[in-house]
């Protein structure tokens, strides 16, 4: 018989039976959907009520493609947007990737960091300009800098400035945009970056922690912006392994708010939480595995109780995504939420001896790295030490040592590999070609937005906000006022390294 164990290091059981979950207290560790701890989901119907969100990562090229991409997303059913920056450099290209786009319908995350208070200020400026309340405005800015330390690098400042942009955000949106979910603590990436299914609910959890204790030293109430705290986290390899995850990480965080820090608001307590395909799961061998690996993502992620979902692209190893082939992830999690059965009830796999088994064995193993996070001087200490990197970078070592013993199947790799053997033959991908016109043309609208701006107000501005950079106010406004004369990112971005400096990593081995 073979031996089968979990990627966060836990062997699995052939058989397991009512003795398994004898330690379990149905009404203190399961309960009901829609009530504490919520280990079941965070809503009493779930999926009965409302679908999770379908919001593909889009953003490439000029922001005009871009809208475009939105509109044929939306076109095919699309009901939220996850977007990248890649070229926007003011407001006007914010107002151009948004055009004919209702924000007041519209919910839109995103994916922005270092750069999230000045990206925020555009976005919320575009929806003024539609005319949108600001109490209609849903968007969720990632702003989690943290992660970014640990495994995705885009960062600029060092910690303790960053720190203060991820909070001015969540102060300013929490008092002004009161559906807005300043900050997304992403687990997905320090996930991605190689670190097991266990570390990635462990970090998140310290991650979201340490923003709430800063919060609070604000003088801010935790009810006031904890029922905003949005996760962003990812799901491949074994399902219920993810099913685990998940159930044990609403569980230990609806705990660690109300117990540790005195959440009376249940909605504080509340695992709200986008669950995304893992890119690093889909490989360049026989692409087309890569839609069935995608289904089996969006039903792992549909168990666990997603409130938002994006699936990777199976020419993910090659490119960034081609129109044909969202397509295809966004109809896998339509024909998941239509035809597959898995929105019918909630938490359908409650109640299954070998799930809430695995769920209190991996609440357990979360609890011990997060034991471990605090013996190295909590997170935030961790990072700046280099003590996480070093961590991550270890466990994908020994991750990709075990992919190439075949310790770790994958199909088409590693295993069942067919005549051509595991180098990935010549496949029908349509390959995004970089295009040097689409930079020039940028160039040139950037260069027109800079002559037609009030030069004055934008100096102003950004004089303004350096100076508050010296002290300890909020920088929003001062962002915000940059934004709206048409101050550019990477001016806005000088405008603070001049005073913060510059983060240097830490190396460690």
């Amino acid at each position: 018989m073979r031996d089968a164990k979990l990627h966060a290091g836990m062997p699995i059981q052939p058989v397991y039976g009512p003795e398994d979950v004898a330690d379990v207290d149905h009404a203190r560790d399961i309960g009901l959907p829609g009530e504490y701890p919520f280990t079941r989901g965070i809503h009493r119907h779930m999926y009965r009520e409302r679908l999770w969100t379908m919001r593909q990562y889009i953003g490439f090229g000029t922001p005009a493609e871009t809208n475009a991409r939105f509109k044929y997303l939306m076109a095919h059913g699309q009901d939220a947007l996850n977007v990248a920056f890649d070229l926007v450099d003011t407001l006007a290209d914010m107002e151009e990737a948004f055009a004919g786009i209702p924000l007041e319908r519209v919910s839109v995350s995103l994916t922005i960091n270092s750069m999230a208070a000045p990206i925020t200020a555009m976005y919320y400026a575009v929806a003024e300009k539609q005319g949108v309340p600001a109490d209609r405005v849903v968007t969720t800015p990632q702003n989690d800098i943290l992660k970014e330390f640990v495994a995705r690098g885009t960062w600029v400042y060092p910690v303790g400035p960053s720190l203060r942009l991820v909070g001015d955000l969540i102060e300013f949106s929490a008092r002004r945009y009161p559906r807005s979910n300043p900050v997304s603590v992403c687990g997905y990436h320090i996930r991605e970056a190689g670190c097991t299914t266990a570390q990635e609910m462990a970090y998140g959890l310290a991650i979201a922690a340490a923003y709430i204790e800063m919060m609070l030293a604000r003088g801010m109430d935790v009810d006031d912006f904890a029922p905003r705290i949005s996760f962003n986290f990812t799901c491949w390899g074994k399902i219920f392994e993810e099913v685990a995850k998940f159930r044990a990480g609403r569980r230990l965080y609806a705990r660690m708010l109300r117990e540790r820090f005195g959440a009376r608001n249940p909605k504080s307590c509340m695992f709200r939480t986008l669950i995304g395909g893992g890119g690093s799961s889909f490989v360049a061998q026989e692409p087309e595995n890569n839609i069935v690996r995608g289904a089996y993502i969006a039903l792992a992620a549909a168990l666990s109780g997603a409130q938002t979902m994006a699936l990777p692209t199976y020419d993910e190893a090659y490119t960034i995504p081609s129109a044909k082939a969202q397509l295809i992830a966004l109809r896998t999690m339509q024909i998941c939420a239509e035809e597959s059965g898995a929105a019918d009830t909630a938490d359908p796999l409650g109640g299954s001896y070998y799930v809430e088994a695995l769920t209190a064995a991996m609440e357990q193993k979360i609890t011990e790295e997060l034991a471990e996070v605090e013996r190295l001087g909590g997170i935030v200490q961790a990072i700046e030490s280099g003590a996480i990197h070093a961590e991550v970078a270890r466990q994908a070592y020994l991750f990709e040592q075990q992919l190439g013993s075949g310790e770790i199947p994958k199909v088409g790799v590693n295993c069942h590999v067919g005549a051509e053997g595991a180098a990935a033959p010549d496949v029908d991908v349509d390959v995004y070609a970089f295009d040097a016109n689409v930079a020039d043309a940028q160039c040139q609208k950037l260069a027109r937005v800079r002559r037609d701006r009030d030069g004055a107000a934008v100096g102003a501005a950004l004089r303004r906000l350096a100076d508050e950079a010296r002290g300890t106010g909020n920088l929003m406004l001062p962002i915000t006022e940059a934004v709206k004369a048409y101050a550019t990112l990477g001016e806005i971005a000088r405008a603070m390294r001049d005073v913060f400096g510059e983060y240097k990593e830490p190396v460690k081995f």
